[in-house]
């Protein structure tokens, strides 16, 4: 592998540094290790994306699209019909965020895949771009984002911001920016034209509009790239500036970070996946509990409490004690721990629904859930303690921030996931294809063998 150069550009700031550095990537530049994950954030994420489409979200964003009218320039997945790329990467964005059950990465603080992808994607359609272009660019995103988020660090999340949404305006605006072929100037550009457009809110978790972060995110960067190149201006230090993105929106700042390792070091490889509908940070409580429903002194009948620790980090996100609605659900620690003491597949998409949220046996369960936050905890680790009338107490531990490096392993595991969410959709045999397509992706020359055989099968249902 030819390493890519860290050092050439010292004499700028930190996004004239991601430009310069992006604009000039080759993919004999990414580490096979790299290069094989991101064919896995490909395939999770067009999984979620295909079923996240069928959600009520989607229709409404949907029949917006086609009131302005519909383009025809890159498929909407999962509906059977084309749209402008602009179009696209909203309503493709927003699908794959919508059952909350795309990848994510810890120095991003959120979902790294979910803007990027749909950006790229509809780019590379319309322009008939390679596959192994179309991952460049999709590792490129992810790579600029995840330096931005390490240099954002966690006072921005803890402040209210949804990275994903933020953060992800700068993912997806480098991914498009490299499609397009454009220059480290033009690219700088680009990344300053969707900083000055990045939103989205924490208080939203829950609603339809945390997808839409991810949706916007990737409409607003595939644009900011588009403009770009026709020599649209903008601050090319936005990131770092004084009165610029990171000072604004919080950031710790840390530049050290940022360029930590870059040009050898790809937090493509660090992407952790799901395999449970809902939000990351409920995930470790989840296996916790399953692990205590299959132990042979477990009774639920005998439970008198059930305590959660957790990091406090999660207060404000995952701590809703009432849920209502699937997606109210996703992020409650209390329902969620409910449902895996009582033995519910936490993997499957129909649990999240206002029926299991007035269950009266998981109702029962959750209301004897109680919270605590502990400072020490890292996002992903967990202790579920439950206390039973018979004076047993069972524990189980759990931290799911290790990326699992046995990568032929978690390949398997996202094509069952994969075809779990896609076979009701478009068929085994098409399911069957995309993951063959997508596991060549750089042996393709064009993007069709991994869109045809979901557009086709969707338009004929």
């Amino acid at each position: 592998m030819e390493t890519a150069a860290a050092t050439s550009y010292q004499q700028y700031g930190l996004t004239e540094k991601l430009a310069h550095w992006s604009s000039e990537l080759t993919l004999e530049q990414v580490p096979d290790l790299a290069q094989i994950n991101a064919k896995h954030c490909l395939l999770d994420w067009l999984g979620v994306t295909l079923a996240g489409a069928q959600d009520d979200l989607v229709d409404i964003l949907h029949e917006t699209a086609k009131m302005e009218g519909l383009g025809s320039q890159a498929s909407l997945i999962g509906r059977g019909q084309h749209a402008s790329a602009s179009q696209a990467a909203l309503i493709n964005g927003a699908a794959g965020h919508a059952l909350d059950y795309d990848d994510v990465v810890r120095i991003f603080r959120g979902h790294p895949t979910a803007p990027v992808a749909p950006a790229v994607l509809a780019i590379a359609e319309r322009d008939g771009c390679s596959g192994a272009d179309l991952m460049l660019a999709l590792i490129t995103g992810i790579e600029v984002e995840a330096r931005i988020g390490g240099y954002m660090g966690d006072p921005h999340y803890l402040k209210g911001w949804h990275a994903t949404g933020t953060t992800g305006h700068f993912g997806s605006a480098a991914g498009a920016a490299k499609l397009l072929k454009l220059d480290a100037e033009s690219t700088a550009n680009a990344l300053g034209i969707s900083g000055t457009q990045a939103a989205g809110l924490k208080a939203n978790f829950g609603t339809m509009c945390k997808p839409l972060h991810a949706g916007k995110a990737a409409m607003n960067g595939l644009l900011s790239a588009e403009w770009a190149k026709r020599g649209f201006t903008s601050r090319q230090n936005i990131v770092e500036r004084i009165d610029g993105f990171g000072e604004n929106f919080e950031g710790e700042c840390d530049l050290g970070i940022a360029l930590e390792g870059i040009g050898e070091k790809f937090h493509v490889t660090d992407l952790l996946f799901k395999y449970h509908a809902a939000c990351y940070g409920v995930h470790s409580p989840i296996e916790c509990a399953k692990r205590i429903s299959k132990n042979p002194v477990f009774d639920s009948e005998k439970v008198t409490k059930i305590e959660v620790r957790h990091a406090a980090r999660l207060k404000g996100m995952c701590d809703q004690p009432k849920p209502e609605t699937g997606l109210e659900i996703k992020f409650s620690l209390y329902m969620t721990t409910a449902m895996a003491l009582a033995g519910l597949d936490t993997g499957r998409l129909d649990v999240y629904s206002p029926i299991t949220a007035n269950e009266e046996h998981l109702i029962e369960l959750r209301d004897k859930v109680t919270l605590i936050a502990e400072d020490s905890f890292t996002p992903n680790q967990s202790e579920v303690i439950v206390h039973q009338d018979d004076g047993t107490v069972i524990r189980e531990s759990d931290d799911l921030a290790k990326p699992n490096r046995d990568l032929p392993d978690q390949w398997e595991k996202l094509s069952s996931k994969f075809r779990a969410l896609a076979v009701p959709l478009v068929g085994k045999e098409n399911a069957e294809t995309v993951i063959t397509s997508v596991w060549n992706l750089d042996n393709q020359t064009s993007i069709s063998p991994i869109i045809s055989p979901i557009r086709s099968a969707i338009a004929e249902t």
